[in-house]
């Protein structure tokens, strides 16, 4: 039975309900099927600006802070997993250290520190097509848990970023005692 016959039998069955008999009467629902060309149009472009939207991005340079803010919470989190998820595979710091030595000395630092803080001061970004440098200065705190912290220093780093299957890389970072 198609939709259109069942909402006959429905429409002219002795039990069919008053509400359903006039509302087929007054729109002809039955008659006309469900939706007719200019319905199924307007639902098709609604359904097309639907997914445009959800495929838009956030600009480059609010990803970047993102980004720098969700490190920022893997190592107050203790994850160093996550936090390294952002660093390329070609990463360079200070001293020439690579992306493994980077990741032993934050595995070090979050077994030496029960507790990480990290307070980012205000971040300067630049940027360029599918690259960006990212500076700021950051407070970390360390210890073992307690109410005031054991260890602190203030830092002035410089980062250097590019784009990587549309997420945001460090392949490069320079900090320095402020």
């Amino acid at each position: 039975m198609h939709l259109h016959q069942s909402c006959r039998a429905v429409a002219t069955a002795p039990g069919g309900s008053i509400p359903f008999r006039m509302g087929n009467a007054k729109l002809g629902a039955c008659d006309k099927g469900l939706m007719d060309g200019a319905a199924w149009l307007r639902a098709g472009l609604l359904l097309l600006l639907v997914l445009l939207a959800g495929c838009s991005r956030e600009p480059p340079e609010a990803r970047l802070r993102a980004a720098l803010g969700d490190m920022q919470a893997a190592l107050e989190e203790r994850n160093a997993g996550r936090f390294m998820d952002y660093v390329a595979a070609d990463f360079v710091g200070n001293g020439g250290i690579d992306r493994d030595a980077l990741q032993q000395m934050v595995r070090a630092q979050l077994l030496l520190n029960q507790k990480v803080g990290l307070v980012m001061g205000p971040v300067e970004v630049e940027m360029g097509e599918g690259r960006a440098q990212a500076s700021f200065t950051v407070l970390a705190t360390g210890g073992g848990g307690r109410l005031l912290p054991e260890r602190g220093s203030a830092w002035q780093v410089t980062t250097a970023w590019r784009e990587e299957g549309g997420d945001w890389k460090l392949h490069f970072a320079r900090w320095e005692r402020h």
